[in-house]
C-alpha cells in the first residue's frame, strides 16, 4: 500500500475498476455473504492512542480485522521497518501471515488501523482466489473491497490535508473512498460519517455520497430527473426507428444505458446496477419494476 506525502490526487479517476471491483465482490462472495458485513468495523475496537504500547496495541488491532473479515485460521504478525511504501504483506500458505509497517506508524499510531485494513484485505482475497490483473487495478480492487466490506473507512479517515502538509493511505482519491463508502452507507443503512475524526474525510465523504445518489437518480430509473427523463425518450425513439440497434451516443453521454435489439426484433435497454454496478437488461417498454439478479436491488423503472 502506498502513503501519499504530496498534492493529493481528487476526483473519480478510478471509478470504472472501483465499480467493477464491486460487482467482482457481489460475485464472488455471494449476496448473503456481503450482508454478512452488515456491521462496519467499530471505531473503539480499532483506537490506537500515543499511550498505548506499541507492539500489544497493533497486535490487537490486527486481531480485530482478522475477525471482522471471519479470518479465524489467519494469525497476522506485524513488524515495523523502513520502507517506501506504507505496508507490506507476505501472503504466503499460511497459517501465519506476515504484516510490515512504515516505521512512520511508531508515530503516526492513530493510522495504523487504516494500514491493517488494506494489508488484511489482502490476505482476505487471497484466500478467496480473487484478484486483478496488474498492480494498480488489484491495489483498487483491495481499497474498494476493504471500504465496501466495512474496514475501509479508516482508510479515508486517514486522510488530511492542509497548506504545509498531506497524507492519504491507499489507491483510491478521497473521493472515491466516499463514493465506495457511501455505496455501503445506502446499501446497508449506515452512517459513517459520524465516525471520521479528519475533517477533510468528512468532506470527502459527502461528495462520494452525492455522486453515489446520482447513480439512483440516471434513466432509465424512475427517480431521473426531468432533463434525464426527456433525453431517454429521445434516445429510444430513435433506437426504435432504426433497426440498426444503438443510436449514436445513447448510453454515453452520462455512461448509463444503451439500447439493442433481442432475437425477435424487440427493443431492450441495458444500465447499470445503482447497487452492485453489474448491467441490467429490460425491455424498452415504459413503466416496468426491475429485480437486480446479483444483489437482489428492485429498481423501478421507466423504460
Amino acid at each position: 500500500m502506498t502513503v501519499g506525502g504530496g498534492p493529493v490526487v481528487h476526483g473519480y479517476p478510478h471509478l470504472e475498476t472501483v465499480r467493477a471491483a464491486i460487482t467482482a465482490l457481489y460475485k464472488r462472495l455471494s449476496y448473503d455473504t456481503v450482508h454478512a458485513f452488515d456491521t462496519s468495523v467499530a471505531p473503539v475496537d480499532v483506537a490506537f492512542g500515543d499511550q498505548d504500547d506499541l507492539y500489544p496495541g497493533v497486535q490487537r488491532v490486527a486481531r480485530a480485522m482478522v475477525r471482522h473479515l471471519r479470518l479465524p485460521d489467519a494469525r497476522v504478525i506485524v513488524s515495523f521497518r523502513a520502507m517506501e511504501h506504507a505496508a507490506s504483506v507476505e501472503l504466503a500458505a499460511g497459517p501465519e501471515y506476515f504484516i510490515e509497517l512504515n516505521d512512520r506508524f511508531r508515530t503516526h499510531r492513530r493510522d495504523i488501523g487504516a494500514a491493517l485494513a488494506h494489508e488484511v484485505m489482502h490476505v482476505y482475497l487471497h484466500r478467496l482466489d480473487l484478484s486483478f490483473p496488474g498492480t494498480r487495478d488489484n491495489e483498487i480492487l483491495t481499497d474498494t473491497a476493504a471500504a465496501y466490506l466495512g474496514a475501509g473507512w479508516l482508510l479515508l479517515d486517514a486522510y488530511r490535508e492542509d497548506g504545509a502538509s498531506s497524507q492519504k493511505l491507499g489507491y483510491l482519491t478521497p473521493e472515491e473512498f466516499g463514493y465506495v463508502l457511501a455505496k455501503r452507507a445506502l446499501a446497508f443503512g449506515e452512517a459513517p460519517e459520524t465516525w471520521f475524526a479528519s475533517a477533510q474525510a468528512y468532506t470527502a465523504y459527502t461528495k462520494g455520497l452525492a455522486h453515489a445518489r446520482r447513480d439512483e437518480q440516471r434513466p432509465p430509473l424512475t427517480a431521473a430527473g426531468w432533463a434525464g427523463r426527456r433525453r431517454y425518450a429521445k434516445d429510444r425513439r430513435y433506437a426504435r426507428e432504426h433497426s440498426a440497434g444503438t443510436p449514436p451516443e445513447a448510453g454515453t453521454r452520462d455512461g448509463t444505458y444503451a439500447f439493442s435489439t433481442d432475437g425477435l426484433g424487440a427493443l431492450r435497454v441495458s444500465f447499470p446496477c445503482p447497487t452492485c454496478c453489474q448491467r441490467i437488461r429490460v425491455p424498452a417498454r415504459g413503466r416496468i419494476r426491475a429485480r437486480c439478479t446479483l444483489c437482489r436491488t428492485e429498481l423501478e423503472c421507466d423504460a
